[in-house]
């Protein structure tokens, strides 16, 4: 991996990482793509039609179903799912958390049963590995302890302890595959935890920033803490983290997440919400969120936004995309996840413009004042 810090405006900064498959201009948007795909697109519209750069896969969902052994055997994972840019996968780790009725950490790893068929297995920190490296991603997630907040003291403190000790045992694993000729085109990062607690989060940022990886991820946040301690906890994590390596806050967010966060110093960011909405009906404008099943949309010849150039908003009306989504058209999913990624890819572009140009604090006060908030 090439890291590049082009420009820091306050805290926010732009930066250009490269990858064996392609070249990252941050801030980035990750879109989630679980099981190889994102929900209701294919890999064209993803890389000629929205231009993403690097998408995210589930290495649990990805180890299940298909199995990375059969991806491996595919050509891994750029090869089977035809997406040439960058594939970024996560670890596991936050499913074991979302799956805690079928899932057990221990202090070597997680213990879980599929969410498929029940079948019982164990991720530990090189299982995990293992895994990503038959996958074949441009980034690896290690193995993490996440828990729910808020949480007591004492489990924050395991989840750091159990942290550091799997990031160790991974970056040694790793750094020995590639002197043995695997996974040498892959990058790993590290994950700090710590809950909102200042001084666990800076205990573990502390730990991993000393070890040798490519980059650092923020996680633990986004999972039931209020929105102003999860840009406190962001804020103080990050002067813990180095400067020349990408910093990952997962699992963020809302746009106005993003654009708090970069705002704190943070490069990349994933979410499934600009999908998942899509499908619910809310769709992501530069004035606010819609939901477009209302009966005031029935008739509405506008574009979903009109400082929005994307396919849908160039060619459909409120009106179309109100009628296929009462009628549960196929199509509905489609430009609606075209138009949310769109809006939060694009946005991430501005922000970069942004701050390459030194003007960061007034496009945060314009993208919310079309919200009519003042900040």
């Amino acid at each position: 991996m090439e890291f590049t810090l082009e420009k820091v405006d306050g805290n926010a900064r732009a930066t250009t990482i490269k990858t064996a498959h392609s070249t990252i201009t941050t801030p980035v948007f990750m879109p989630v793509g679980t099981l190889g795909t994102v929900k209701a697109l294919d890999m064209y519209e993803m890389d000629e039609v929205l231009g993403a750069n690097i998408i995210l896969a589930n290495t649990y969902h990805m180890y299940l179903r298909p199995g990375d052994k059969l991806v491996n055997k595919m050509g891994k994972i750029h090869k089977f799912t035809s997406f040439p840019k960058s594939f970024l996968t996560d670890s596991g780790g936050f499913q074991a958390f979302s799956l805690s009725d079928i899932s057990k950490p221990t202090s070597d790893g997680i213990e879980f049963r599929s969410h498929i068929d029940g079948s019982k297995h164990f991720f530990t920190p090189t299982k995990v590995i293992d895994i990503q490296n038959n996958l074949g991603s441009d980034i690896m997630m290690i193995l993490d302890d996440l828990v729910a907040l808020p949480a007591t003291q004492e489990r924050i403190k395991t989840s750091i302890e159990r942290t550091t000790a799997w990031a160790i045992e991974s970056i040694n694993y790793h750094k020995q595959n590639q002197k043995n000729g695997i996974g040498v085109d892959q990058n790993i990062f590290a994950i700090i935890q710590g809950g909102t607690d200042k001084a666990m989060r800076t205990k573990s940022a502390s730990e991993l920033c000393a070890l040798d990886y490519d980059g650092f991820a923020i996680g633990g946040l986004s999972v039931g803490e209020l929105n102003n301690e999860m840009y406190d906890t962001v804020e103080h994590t990050v002067q813990y983290m180095p400067k020349d390596k990408p910093r990952y806050l997962m699992g963020v967010g809302t746009p106005e997440d993003l654009i708090e966060n970069i705002d704190r110093g943070v490069d990349m960011f994933d979410c499934v919400m600009p999908t998942r909405n899509a499908r619910n009906g809310t769709l992501f404008t530069s004035f606010g969120r819609i939901n477009i099943k209302g009966a005031k949309f029935k008739d509405d010849a506008l574009p979903i936004d009109e400082e929005c150039e994307c396919l849908t908003c160039k060619r459909y009306t409120r009106s179309y995309l109100h009628h296929l989504f009462r009628a549960r058209e196929l199509t509905y999913f489609r430009l609606a996840s075209i138009h949310n990624l769109h809006y939060y890819l694009n946005l991430m572009r501005e922000a970069r413009e942004a701050i390459l140009n030194s003007r960061y604090k007034e496009f945060k006060k314009e993208f919310y004042k079309k919200r009519g908030v003042e900040v």
